[in-house]
């Protein structure tokens, strides 16, 4: 799900049958990103630097190299921005689409996620 960080609205969603890693479906979309354009992602997204090199991932801790105070400031934003993608994401499962088992028929569950991305998308006006 891509969200405008402005004005919180969904520009673009890409839905997949059953359980599908985030990268996965992020190559399988083949979204045209603008190469100037800063993406920030979280860490499910590991490899994004290959496709797009003006990603923003967050670091991870080890114990061999543990995290600077530079770069936990750095998540710390970088998660900040994150949670407004997650703030939607939750908006979305009131409708129970995403929460619970879609029961009706498959060919119609990507119009039906689309239709709910509208309607959130109008509540934001």
């Amino acid at each position: 799900m891509v969200v405008d960080k402005k004005t919180k609205k969904i520009i673009c969603t890409h839905q997949t049958r059953g359980k599908t890693h985030d990268f996965k479906l992020f190559k399988k979309s083949k979204l045209p990103l603008n190469k100037n354009k800063k993406v920030k992602v979280d860490s499910g997204y590991q490899g994004i630097m290959e496709i797009h090199s003006n990603s923003e991932l967050p670091r991870k801790n080890t114990k061999l190299h543990p995290l600077t105070k530079k770069e936990e400031k750095m998540n710390l934003k970088l998660s900040k921005i994150r949670v407004t993608v997650e703030h939607v994401i939750g908006k979305i499962k009131i409708f129970r689409i995403l929460s619970e088992r879609y029961r009706n028929r498959r060919k119609y569950y990507d119009l039906r996620m689309q239709i709910i991305c509208g309607i959130y998308n109008f509540e934001r006006k």
